[in-house]
Parts: structure tokens; sequence; C-alpha cells
């Protein structure tokens, strides 16, 4: 899932770059505006005369793919972050519901070992 949105997420931002060129190459408006400082001579010259139709339509298909894969992306982050803390919780509440395990038993002492560490005290 973590891959899933890291693609869509980087699909978002190459949606994001195109949409700010798609309108910094627009004409703008009676030949005023900032369209001119950015070149929209440049854009006749590549697309021809008639390229404010294909402009036009091409910002508004990325325009649209950038608030749905935004829209997307939300929704699969709320929903990848509501299970990650879920499963989180359960695995907690599996670990103390588990009793405490006893330490492993020692090695067997052998039998001419003392069975008491009993050992005289010093003298003082």
């Amino acid at each position: 899932m973590a891959f899933f949105i890291g693609f869509l997420t980087l699909v978002l931002i190459l949606a994001c770059a195109g949409l700010v060129l798609l309108v910094l190459m627009q004409l703008p408006k009676k030949d005023a505006g900032a369209g001119l400082a950015f070149g929209a001579g440049a854009t006749d010259a590549l697309f021809g005369a008639g390229s404010g139709n294909f402009l036009t339509k091409a910002t508004k298909y990325c325009a649209g793919t950038f608030f749905v894969l935004a829209v997307v992306i939300g929704m699969l982050e709320n929903r990848y972050a509501q299970r990650s803390s879920s499963e989180f919780r359960e695995n907690l509440q599996q670990q103390m519901k588990q009793p405490l395990s006893s330490p492993a038993p020692a090695s067997p002492k052998s039998a001419s070992a003392p069975a008491s560490n009993t050992a005289p005290a010093a003298a003082r």
C-alpha cells in the first residue's frame, strides 16, 4: 500500500509540474498579461496558430487529473494511517494478554554440589 501511495504521489508531482507549464504557455487575453513575459510567441511557433484550443484542453485534463489524484491520495493516506494504528493496538493487546514467561530453568546441578550455597561467614 505504501508503494502505491508513493507512486501516486510521484504522478501527482508530475501532473502539478505539467499544469504549471501549461498555464504559463497559454496565450493571454488581448495580448496583455503575464503570458507575454513567459514567451507566448513561442507557443505559436511550437504548436501553430490554433494552439489555444490544444493548450486549453490539455490544461483542463491536467487540472482534472491533479484534483482527482489529490483526493484519491488523501483517502488512501487516511485509510493507511488508520490501518497501521489498529494493527499496532492489536499487537499491543495480544502482548499484554500473554502471561509473562518464566525464565528458563538453570542447568541441573551435579550431585556432589551442596544443595544450598551456605559458605561459612567470615570472621569480623
